[in-house]
């Protein structure tokens, strides 16, 4: 116990609060079980810190953080630390990588509902871990999805200039003010293409020359171990992802096409169905459906985007395709609050209500003509007029 504190102690000073995630202000850290899910990497250890740093300062004989990958798990369990903690006095808990202690969600089914007065963060980066453990959690954790950094996020962190979130309405009705206060302050495109390329994930900044390299890491690690591991997917499968994902990279976007897919890669039609939502369950891709409800694994998607356009240029770096990245861009930073869905006209259907056409500063609306609350979102323009809006503003959601 000893150790974990002074671990705690030595994690906790060199923690920086100059910068701190917009997804802190949307937990309602007073539930007695919260879950933090996201991709490696995200920034999930640095928002517990920050949070324990900003608002537990002064009950730190109190507060334990522990991640559960440390080697004194190996001799000890969960069960045993909280009952040593909540003897000592302790009340608030912070669980990083919890899928990494086998049992997790058990264990802290069972402290949940033996330590009434205890309260528990834990964070995951496995995805399906997480899915996997909502039966034996359900009713007792909240649990929040964490998201790469916004084109907002990362200006801020660029830029030191802090721009208060926008909401979808805000930008509907008044993009063009809206814009005009960001270009007072900065110039968007200064950094549009750079958050594009690698501006997704916070570990950009610690070395980014070796980004690419850390990036595929973490999606080696999910397809190679994760996917075999939770979803029982043959390893000699793994390579035949690969080319999946490449081709997803490139397309314009990308329409799959069950039949022909799956004779070019070798699967047969049932897999291959399985495999695409596997990819969407596990945060590499994004499925779009023409339906929001009733999806199921052997739905064929729409339209398939990968999550961000960062895993664009990991995965094809010479080929990635303008109007993909374009909305792909669209797809990440509006599906973290919003339903997204697929459209005969345009490219996206928004809460069941607005229908929107991706393209460049030239797109004209002819696609979605004569359709109510339509707009047409266009890349390389810094304002916008009527119902066509600028690509970029979209990134200031969250």
């Amino acid at each position: 116990m000893e150790d974990l504190n002074n671990q705690f102690e030595q994690r906790m000073r060199y923690v920086s609060v100059d910068f701190v995630r917009s997804i802190m202000n949307e937990i309602n850290w007073n539930a007695r079980l919260i879950g933090i899910k996201g991709a490696r990497g995200i920034g999930k250890t640095t928002l517990l810190l920050q949070y324990i740093k900003l608002h537990l300062a002064d009950k730190l004989n109190e507060t334990l953080y522990v991640s559960l990958d440390t080697t004194w798990f190996h001799k000890n369990s969960l069960l045993e630390l909280v009952k040593d903690f909540e003897r000592r006095g302790g009340k608030y808990l912070f669980l990083d990588e919890v899928h990494k202690y086998e049992g997790w969600a058990q264990e802290l089914k069972n402290i949940y509902d033996i330590y009434p007065e205890l309260k528990i963060v834990f964070t995951g980066s496995s995805l399906l871990e997480i899915l996997n453990a909502r039966a034996d959690l359900s009713r007792r954790a909240v649990v929040y999805t964490m998201q790469g950094f916004s084109f907002r996020e990362f200006i801020a962190v660029e830029t030191g200039q802090i721009f208060d979130i926008l909401s979808l309405d805000q930008i509907l009705t008044d993009h063009k003010e809206e814009a005009r206060k960001i270009n007072n302050q900065i110039r968007p495109f200064q950094y549009f293409e750079n958050y594009l390329k690698q501006g997704y994930y916070p570990f950009y900044r610690e070395q980014p020359e070796l980004y690419f390299m850390r990036l595929a890491e973490v999606v080696n690690m999910i397809l190679e171990i994760e996917l075999p591991l939770l979803r029982n997917v043959e390893l000699s499968y793994i390579g035949k992802i690969k080319q999946l994902l490449v081709i997803i990279a490139e397309s314009v976007p990308f329409v799959p096409n069950v039949s022909k897919l799956s004779e070019k890669i070798n699967i047969n039609r049932a897999t291959l169905l399985s495999y695409l939502h596997y990819l969407d369950e596990i945060g590499l891709t994004h499925n779009l459906f023409k339906e929001a409800s009733g999806i199921s694994r052997l739905q064929k998607p729409s339209k398939i985007y990968l999550e961000n356009t960062n895993l664009a240029y990991l995965l094809s770096r010479e080929n990635t395709n303008i109007g993909n990245l374009r909305e792909t861009f669209f797809a990440n930073q509006l599906n973290h609050r919003h339903r997204l869905n697929y459209t005969d006209k345009g490219d996206f259907l928004v809460d069941e209500k607005f229908t929107f056409e991706i393209g460049g500063k030239d797109k004209k609306a002819k696609q979605i003509e004569f359709i109510d609350n339509a707009f047409v979102v266009s890349d390389d323009i810094e304002y916008g007029i009527g119902n066509k809006i600028p690509l970029w503003l979209f990134g200031f959601l969250y």
